[in-house]
């Protein structure tokens, strides 16, 4: 199958796009967003429908046209010529088929001339892009020979995921030496579980011997713990006086200290401490008192000069409202020119109008005139009606002159024609005349093919005597050698000879005797006479004929047959042209009428809207138009007063309230209300200032007092203070309080040492007496030691003894409530049929790659070797003989190249170029062998842009020897179009194609 044409209707940002006589290798060129994917898109589009919206496919509906697929025409190598035209309708679009011998089909029709390919496959073997060696790039090596595997077999890599696919799933279920797939961790448990199915099987038989067992243990964890309470309590008292150990020694050295210091008296707490806080604070107070008395003084001069007005302040609202309004002001000032300007404009227009129409109407009246849609409608109506009527009479007017002038015309002929033709008895003589001609010419006919027949039978006759001549010579010659050849027998004796070349010329004499002139000679002069004879006789016939110029009488004859027909048919024409003509007549009546009907429609609206019927006759829409607009000015006019009105007073009322401020506040009269609202406005700011001002003075005041009313209050406390420190020590002087505070210091210290001391004691194990004990007996960390390994092996000894308890204590309660077989029996069957349900579905997956495999062995024993030995001849070619053969690897489903110089390589040791190479040879392999009886277009999307300028060439070269597919080549690579004809390149400019010159 070849298309051979393109016509978009509407498909992506193409519309209306023609492309015609595509060639057997066709190229389109053009950059990004030109339209090449669009028009790939398209041929699979139009070819196995349009995708659904459930796809992730593009749709490429139109977002400016409304016209959405196109139209395919192709070459069938056994239906021939077809078209094939889908466009919007159901998900996949309406498709119709439409071949050149007149069949008329849809779907199945295309699937028959696609040969049943879907749109999946034919993608994967016929549409060749650059997705194929991305894959390539971005694999893993041992990948890649599966890959060129599975294009080889499906042109896509469908087949290798499927086959890892597989294989994934059937591992993640079970391994032969796993343990964590599902069917291996299911089989371990299934195994644990049936071997604790044959212990409790067993177990029944032990529950005395348990029993006795966990009477024996109780006795001996008894008497483990009661050993093992004592320990502990010697090992806690051993831990708490070697915690205690330095306090105890410590209290001991502080109490021996109070006793050498002796009885003191009494002094207060911190009493230095405080002393000398106090005497670093007095002097800073005495002077923040003197400084902020200055500062108060001071503010209260500056309060006596600040005096705003309270009561224009309090009338702020009001005047910066009225201060807004200002320009308010001016623009109601600009507004009122522009409306009083408006008004003339108005009324200017409105007289102007007046004068078109004549009007002499009042406003009211005007603006009470019906001018509503109903009205407008009618007298659209009425004068499209009036124009049409107009348009109509001119042009039956014209159409009553040219069929009146056709009709004149065609009687005209007629009668011209009637003149010209032959009377009836002179056609009759004329017809007989021709007759006899006709007899006189068939006589000369026969004459002449007599004649001719003379002549033949005169040249054979020649012919036969030339041959006879020929003969005679012959025959002379051979007598001659017959003769020698006596003379020699009878020279030489030999008898035998000579009586044979007697009897020869014997022989030879006689035959030419009797064939001198045969049969055949005689009867051609026969036939020869009797031609002569019937030339005589025609020659006499033709003498008595009468003569006539046969050929002048039939040219007459003739001429008056078409003469005649030229007649009938104008005679036809005019009863059709006088049909035409009373259709025209039947036209005129009718217009009359509805011209009439016409007339009192406008009659009705010229009265009912005040206008002359002339006017209305010939501007009634115009006129009309001048009454909205009319009624339009008049209304707007009334609105003009009304706004006029409404900004005098809002003037007036902002005048008054400005000029009563001025009169109250203002020293300042009669300036412009711009100035005065200018000065009010900066009185309110100063009188603000003023307020502001006293506001902060006042406040200032206020801290200020309570600062020094604070400061001289502590002042006072300090004082205070550090009269009743020196009082409560007993003392005289600054020196003995120093002194005796040193001394009292020191006391208090140990005795809080000797508190905290007693403190930490308060909470131990350890009496006073067991304290001394301690202190005597000098016991240390090793003792600890000892205690704490015997501790451990008692409490090892312990746990395992409650383990076993604990585990008797359970086997018995599990003979007891006698269920744990019945329990594990019914968990063991459960889990086995999970598990067998599990090996199902395994074994499904591993039918299904068992199919897979037996497929894969049955294309590889049947089609590859085919396939492969096409490969390596496009291989061989690509490589210029590098690589010269391609095999099955025996250990995957990969290939295995060789070398020219019989090294092997994986697919996925060799170059990333040479394993593209390779990819392109398995790939053209596969559409000219496995798929060599479809004949489908082979689409290629910029698949080699990574090649060098050689392998381009050389893919290019094996590109143009395949036969039999049409290659549609897209690209966006300037570089690749010298490798291609001029004439089979289509350059692509947003929806535009041409041939590149």
């Amino acid at each position: 199958m070849k298309i051979i044409a393109l016509h978009i209707y509407g498909y992506g940002q193409l519309a209306d796009v023609k492309i015609d006589n595509l060639a057997e290798f066709q190229v389109f060129f053009g950059e990004n967003e030109a339209g090449k994917s669009t028009i790939m898109a398209f041929i699979h589009g139009i070819l196995f429908g349009f995708p659904t919206k459930q796809q992730a496919e593009l749709r490429y509906e139109p977002k400016h046209h409304t016209k959405y697929g196109g139209n395919i025409r192709i070459f069938h190598d056994e239906m021939g010529y077809a078209s094939i035209e889908r466009v919007k309708g159901k998900a996949a679009g309406d498709v119709k088929v439409v071949l050149d011998n007149g069949t008329i089909g849809g779907e199945e029709l295309l699937k028959e001339l696609l040969g049943n390919l879907d749109k999946n496959l034919f993608q994967a073997v016929f549409s060749f892009n650059l997705h194929g060696l991305q894959n390539i790039h971005q694999m893993k090596g041992e990948d890649i020979g599966k890959f060129l595997f599975s294009a080889g077999t499906l042109g896509t890599d469908q087949l290798a995921k499927t086959e890892i696919w597989l294989q994934k799933e059937l591992d993640s279920r079970f391994k032969p030496s796993g343990k964590k797939p599902v069917l291996n961790e299911k089989l371990q448990a299934l195994h644990e579980l049936k071997s604790e199915l044959n212990k409790a099987a067993a177990k029944n038989k032990e529950y005395e011997e348990l029993v006795t067992i966990r009477e024996n243990l109780e006795q001996e964890i008894k008497q483990v713990n009661g050993i093992l309470g004592d320990l502990q309590h010697k090992k806690e008292k051993l831990n708490e006086w070697i915690r205690i150990e330095a306090i105890v020694k410590q209290e001991k050295k502080v109490m021996k200290e109070l006793e050498d210091l002796g009885e003191m008296q009494s002094f207060p707490a911190r009493g230095i401490e405080r002393l000398e806080k106090l005497t670093e604070l007095l002097p800073p107070y005495r002077a923040q008192l003197s400084s902020l008395q200055e500062r108060m003084k001071q503010i209260r001069h500056e309060l006596e000069t600040i005096d705003p007005n309270d009561s224009f302040l309090e009338a702020e609202p009001e005047l910066l409202s009225l201060i807004d309004q200002v320009p308010i002001y001016e623009q109601l000032k600009l507004e009122k020119q522009q409306c009083e300007t408006k008004f003339r404009e108005l009324e200017d227009k409105l007289l102007e109008i007046r004068d078109k129409l004549h009007f002499s109407l009042s406003e009211e009246e005007i603006v009470k005139m019906n001018t509503n849609i109903h009205m407008k409608q009618q007298v659209e109506l009425v004068a499209q009606k009036t124009k049409k009527l107009i348009e109509v009479k001119e042009e039956l007017e014209n159409q009553y002159q040219e069929e009146k002038e056709a009709l004149e015309d065609l009687e005209q002929k007629i009668q011209q024609l009637e003149n010209l033709c032959l009377p009836k008895q002179e056609r009759i003589l004329l017809e007989e005349q021709l007759a006899e001609g006709k007899d006189k010419q068939s006589i000369e006919n026969e004459l002449k093919h007599t004649r001719e027949k003379m002549e033949f039978y005169q040249i054979a006759i020649e012919q036969q005597k030339k041959a006879a001549g020929r003969q005679k010579q012959q025959y002379i010659l051979f007598a001659v050698i017959l003769l020698g050849l006596t003379m020699y027998g009878v020279y030489t004796k030999q008898w035998l000879l000579t009586v044979l070349g007697v009897v020869a010329m014997v022989v030879m004499a006689v035959f030419l005797v009797q064939s001198s002139k045969s049969a055949k000679e005689r009867n051609v002069d026969q036939q020869l006479k009797v031609l002569q004879e019937k030339e005589q006789q025609l020659i006499e016939r033709l003498k008595a004929a009468k003569y006539f110029d046969f050929q002048k009488i039939e040219e007459q004859l003739l001429r008056d047959q078409e003469r005649q027909e030229q007649l009938k048919l104008l005679g036809f024409q005019l009863e059709q042209q006088q049909e035409q003509f009373e259709k025209v007549i039947a036209k005129f009546e009718e217009w009359e009428l509805q011209s009439s009907l016409n007339k009192n429609q406008l009659r009705d609206l010229s009265k009912e809207l005040n206008i002359p019927e002339k006017m209305a006759k010939d501007f009634l829409l115009e006129a009309f138009q001048l009454i909205e607009q009319l009624k339009s000015i008049v209304r707007e006019k009334q609105h003009l007063l009304k706004r006029l009105d409404e900004i005098t007073r809002q003037q007036a009322r902002i005048e008054a309230g400005l000029n009563s401020f001025v009169q109250r506040y203002l020293p300042e009269k009669g300036t412009s209300l711009q100035q005065s609202a200018y000065l009010l406005r900066n009185k309110l700011k100063e009188e603000h200032e003023k307020q502001i001002k006293r506001r902060e003075k006042q406040a200032k005041l206020s801290e200020l007092e309570a600062e020094w009313q604070q400061k001289n209050q502590e002042h006072e406390h300090l004082q205070m203070e550090y009269n009743r420190l020196i009082t409560s020590a007993n003392v005289e002087t600054v020196q003995q309080f120093y002194e005796l505070g040193e001394k009292s210091e020191k006391q208090m210290k140990l005795q809080e040492r000797l508190v905290s001391l007693q403190e930490q004691l308060k909470y131990s194990i350890l009496s006073e007496r067991e304290r001394e004990e301690f202190l005597q007996l000098q016991l240390d960390r090793a003792s600890l030691s000892e205690y704490n390994q015997e501790t451990q092996r008692l409490r090892a000894e312990l746990k395992a003894l409650h383990e076993e308890q604990a585990a008797t204590n359970y086997e018995i309660q599990v003979l007891e409530e006698g269920g744990v077989y019945s329990d594990l029996l019914h968990q063991f069957k459960q889990r086995k049929y999970e598990f067998n349900q599990d090996v199902k579905d395994w074994a499904v997956l591993a039918i299904a790659q068992d199919i897979l495999m037996k497929t894969i062995d049955t294309y590889k024993n049947v089609h590859l070797p085919k396939m492969l030995t096409k490969a390596q001849e496009f291989l061989a070619f690509l490589t210029n003989d590098r690589y010269l053969q391609i095999y099955l690897n025996p250990s995957g489903s990969g290939f295995l190249v060789e070398s020219k110089d019989g090294t092997i390589f994986e697919a996925n040791e060799l170059s990333q170029a040479t394993t593209e190479q390779l990819y392109v040879s398995i790939r053209l392999a596969l559409v000219t062998t496995l798929y060599e009886n479809y004949k489908l277009p082979l689409i290629i999307d910029d698949s080699f842009v990574n090649f060098d300028a050689g392998r381009t060439q050389k893919v290019m070269e094996l590109l143009r020897r395949l036969n039999g597919n049409q290659i549609l080549f897209f690209t966006c690579h300037a570089h690749l179009l010298p490798l291609f004809s001029k004439e089979n390149i289509l350059s692509l400019e947003k929806g535009t194609v041409q041939i590149m010159s």
